[in-house]
């Protein structure tokens, strides 16, 4: 059982803090990695922090587990809370608050090869050609990333 399913059984459908690392993955192309389930918006590959996980191993797991990449460096890019990231459940019962971490990278190895298990696409995009279906917050998060991609060079 994970940590948030644990939780909802002690808490019930009260609000959730949860913190949520992910990863800008980037390739030589400078075009960003995206991933989805099916249906849902395009964003940033990563997952919920387990107990006695760091932010860095959580993000590595789920990208691996996910996407079939392996990241090998990250660099922290920020720190993001506040009502724009609270979300509910499908069935609305569930509230969430997310504390997301977002992390570059574009040292990594590996075949994109998502998880059909989970319905997941991946795929690599340029950064002046997002899906229109993709996250309004992180649209808005990759469009301060092109601006400082140098910055954040590895």
């Amino acid at each position: 059982m994970d940590y948030c399913t644990k939780m909802r059984e002690m808490i019930g459908t009260s609000p959730l803090i949860i913190v949520r690392p992910s990863v800008a993955i980037i390739n030589k192309k400078e075009e960003i990695l995206l991933s989805r389930y099916s249906g849902a918006t395009w964003g940033i590959p990563g997952g919920i922090l387990q107990l006695n996980e760091s932010v860095e191993d959580c993000v590595k797991r789920n990208v691996q587990e996910d996407i079939g990449i392996h990241i090998n460096n990250l660099k922290l890019f920020g720190v993001y809370s506040g009502m724009e990231l609270n979300t509910k459940s499908a069935d609305g019962e569930n509230e969430y608050h997310t504390v997301a971490i977002g992390y570059l990278c574009t040292d990594f190895k590996g075949v994109v090869t998502p998880d059909e298990n989970q319905a997941i696409e991946a795929g690599f995009f340029r950064l002046d050609q997002l899906p229109e279906e993709t996250d309004l917050f992180i649209k808005k998060k990759l469009i301060e990333l092109k601006g400082q991609l140098e910055k954040y060079s590895m």
